[in-house]
């Protein structure tokens, strides 16, 4: 007789340090099961990695997960290597089996977040390590149910039960810390199959059964009247047919329920919910559906659906974990993308409150994230999103962090609860808007960002620019760096966070001249393109125009000028993070202008941009 079931698919993901055993643990479990082709099993049996010392004739259980060549080559796993086999009681079983290289937690904490069950490895041979902890942090914090704690490679020690118990007790006090409900801890041997698929007489001082029983015995637990959730996927159109497409992430969705759109909160009902098989009268989670709407309210791909009775409210601010994976330090106040399924946003983190100590659970004060830290931050996104707490949906709750020049995925986040600030600020327009300012005026609107090293003559250049637009009529205004930072930015110093923050803030003073009409210079370093485009994607989604100049003098010229003797003083070690010396400067990849200010003059300069720009103030 099979046992219930309340979940078709059961996710497994084997995660620890390198070298505790993951895979051959993983095909181990696979070969005794009957789970792994025979062909495969031979090749296991004649293929060897480098360095392998396990004897001809015998399988390397390893490689049945170690799919990429380089894996092999390296003798470690890099990409997550998804395998499945069935459960007694006719669940599938999907196992992930993740890096345990410190350098791939990302693809570890992806697969986590899908896991209902973790496999935390610890080589008995070598104890608790960092990967280990992390690991386990990353767990908690993406909801995992139930964490194994499997405590390999007891066969070196002759199954000695101090060794066993004293990494229990080492390792308790930490999955209390981090309120792990559903843990145990099983001693085995991968190589032998010692408590993998069978309990063995050499542990006759365990009481808890083997690997296999107990992931057998997992069961999901009941959830709480979940409120529908769709994310909409792309909109599906033909012949006087427009439906909303994507899979129910969660709830069940009837023809004739009444459905909101978020976020624009705009409601319909359900007329027909359409499917490759036919119609159907109802789509429980996990369906894939094209959901038909009465009457046929604006959607697009990103939004979301859920039902009318009990929605999300979205907002444009979270306090959420974040996993930051990211090789470069994490800057807070740089744009980064945020996506959750295929809804993204420009977003900023606009604080860090804290990060976490993996080793003790300290929470430690801090300015930035490193590659593989944990921490706590405050996001704010450019437009309200519908993500609710990680805590009640996995799906719903979680997202990622893009870099927006590489596009590479460089952090997870956990979403704690949303700082609605977006139910409580409103946007206010008037009738004596940028256009009429703009029409007064007789002039465009512009924002003219002159970017360069110090000493590369920007100021000079915006400053006879000013003046001879000044004789012209033309209302404009030089909105100076080190001006600012004598005032509004006088908070703020010299690192990359700082940094990114006046750029921040200068270009949102220069929005508002912008929209009062002005024509305005900002010379400034901004060092970082990533800034810059946020600040051009600023302006440009609020209609304003802007222009990028690059002010492109080598730094050997600007140190022969050295306005300010800023490299006199690097020179002499007085002075450290100078742009261009020993902090990065990185140039505009197509800017508007380019000028070359070691060729010509300020005054040649200045009218090269003046003719070249004319358009834009006529």
């Amino acid at each position: 007789m099979s046992l219930p079931s309340s979940k078709p698919i059961v996710r497994l993901l084997t995660c620890g340090s390198v070298d505790d055993g993951k895979s051959t643990l993983i095909g181990r479990l696979l070969v005794e099961t009957d789970s792994v082709p025979h062909d495969t099993v031979s090749s296991a049996r004649s293929t060897r990695r480098a360095g392998s010392i396990i004897p001809a004739g015998e399988i390397d259980f390893s490689l049945l997960t170690d799919g990429l060549e380089a894996e092999r080559e390296q003798g470690i796993t890099i990409d997550v290597a998804y395998r499945s086999m069935s459960l007694l009681d006719g669940r599938r079983l999907i196992i992930a089996d993740a890096p345990g290289h410190e350098q791939y937690t990302r693809n570890m904490a992806v697969a986590a977040s899908r896991a209902d069950i973790a496999l935390v490895l610890v080589d008995a041979t070598r104890g608790v390590r960092v990967q280990t902890l992390r690991h386990l942090t990353i767990c908690a914090l993406m909801g995992v149910e139930k964490v194994i704690v499997v405590i390999n490679k007891l066969d070196a020690s002759n199954f000695d039960q101090k060794i066993f118990d004293s990494l229990v007790q080492e390792l308790t006090p930490t999955i209390k810390r981090l309120a792990i409900e559903d843990a145990c801890f099983i001693p085995v041997s991968a190589l032998d199959g010692d408590n993998v698929v069978y309990k063995t007489p050499k542990t006759a001082w365990h009481l808890g059964g083997s690997l296999l029983e107990e992931i057998q015995n997992w069961r999901e637990k009941p959830r709480k009247n979940e409120h529908k959730r769709m994310g909409v996927q792309l909109i599906s159109r033909a012949e006087n047919f427009r439906g909303l497409a994507g899979t129910v992430s969660q709830g069940e969705f009837k023809v004739g329920d009444e459905v909101v759109i978020l976020p624009s909160a705009k409601k319909a009902k359900i007329s027909r919910l359409a499917t490759f098989d036919g119609d159907i009268k109802s789509a429980p989670s996990g369906k894939a559906i094209t959901m038909v709407l009465t009457p046929e309210v604006d959607a697009t791909r990103g939004d979301f659906i859920e039902g009318a009775e009990d929605f999300t409210t979205p907002a444009d601010r979270f306090s959420a974990n974040l996993v930051w994976l990211g090789e470069e330090e994490l800057i807070h106040s740089r744009s980064y993308y945020l996506i959750n399924g295929s809804s993204m946003v420009a977003a900023t983190i606009t604080t860090i409150r804290h990060r976490i100590d993996i080793n003790n659970g300290e929470r430690e004060s801090t300015r930035t994230l490193a590659m593989n830290e944990i921490g706590l931050v405050e996001i704010a996104t450019d437009s309200p999103i519908a993500l609710t707490k990680y805590s009640e949906n996995r799906i719903s709750g979680n997202f990622v962090i893009v870099d927006r020049v590489t596009l590479n995925t460089i952090g997870a986040g956990m979403v704690v609860h949303a700082l609605r600030r977006a139910s409580n600020i409103t946007k206010h327009d008037y009738e004596i808007n940028k256009a009429t300012r703009s029409n007064q005026k007789g002039q465009r609107a512009k924002v003219i960002w002159m970017t360069g090293l110090s000493g590369s003559g920007k100021s000079t250049i915006a400053d006879a620019l000013e003046k001879e637009l000044f004789t012209k009529g033309i209302h404009s205004y030089v909105l100076d760096g080190d001006n600012l930072r004598l005032g509004l930015n006088k908070d703020l110093g010299f690192t990359k966070e700082d940094r990114a923050e006046n750029v921040r803030r200068v270009g949102e003073v220069a929005l508002l001249l912008a929209d009062a009409g002005f024509v305005v210079f900002v010379p400034i370093i901004s060092p970082f393109f990533a800034g810059r485009q946020a600040v051009r994607q600023r302006h440009e989604s609020s209609g304003l125009g802007f222009a990028e100049v690059f002010i492109a003098t080598s730094v050997e010229e600007c140190a022969q000028r050295d306005t300010k003797g800023l490299y006199a003083k690097a020179a002499k070690g007085e002075l450290t993070g100078l742009t261009g010396v020993d902090a990065p400067y990185e140039a505009p990849r197509s800017p508007e202008m380019t000028l070359l200010t070691s060729q010509r003059s300020v005054e040649t300069c200045a009218e090269e941009l003046l003719s070249g720009m004319s358009h834009l103030w006529s």
